[in-house]
């Protein structure tokens, strides 16, 4: 049999953690994701959470942190597997990858610490530096999925932060509509304006 290192057995718990925070977040937002809630999901003692994170603020930003780097490291693998040599349908299919992210449980979890800061002064203290960290991140996560042909485009900076700060403004309104992102009309004008802004 097996046995794991101490080093192993810290790093499980602590994921496991991690991922309770996030669940917490998405489902019950930020007033639902207690310390008591997050260590009720993971299945832990208040000693073990403690111990990892002495506070809800440390707690619940390096579980959103944890996800976004995870997301992220998905969608930069999938753009690479693209086995896409038109340079049109390339830049179509990576609108659709850089959308699909604004789908997903990360985005709704920084959303709700997004909201919650703006009035939490511990919250918006614990959150500002991972929040330039994420956004170099996600800033690097899109050249990946764009590839070095895009990057390499004058215009590519600006047009790399429009489609960012307009997908994070549209995706907001699916909070109250239910129909398909994939059919949103918004996907049509991000991908015109990219194919414009990259020649």
């Amino acid at each position: 049999m097996e046995t794991r290192s101490r080093s192993e057995r810290t790093a499980d718990s602590r994921a496991l953690i991690l991922d309770a925070a996030v669940a917490c977040l998405v489902s019950d937002g930020y007033a639902g994701a207690s310390t008591l809630a997050v260590q009720a999901r993971a299945g832990v003692s208040r000693g073990r959470l403690l111990h990892h994170f002495p506070s809800r603020e440390e707690l619940l930003v390096a579980a959103a942190s944890h996800l976004v780097n995870e997301m992220l490291t998905e969608a930069a693998d999938e753009a690479e597997q693209l086995a896409v040599t038109d340079p049109v349908e390339r830049v179509e299919r990576c609108v659709e990858l850089n959308w699909a992210l604004f789908q997903k449980p990360p985005f709704w979890a920084a959303m709700e610490l997004w909201n919650a800061a703006r009035t939490d002064r511990a919250l918006r203290a614990a959150l500002a530096p991972e929040e330039r960290r994420i956004n170099q991140a996600i800033r690097a996560a899109a050249d990946r999925i764009w590839g070095p042909a895009a990057v390499a485009s004058p215009r590519y900076p600006v047009l790399r932060e429009l489609l960012f700060t307009s997908m994070r403004g549209v995706a907001i309104a699916y909070s109250f509509e239910d129909r398909p992102a994939a059919t949103d009309p918004h996907l049509a004008i991000w991908k015109d304006l990219a194919r414009q802004m990259l020649g």
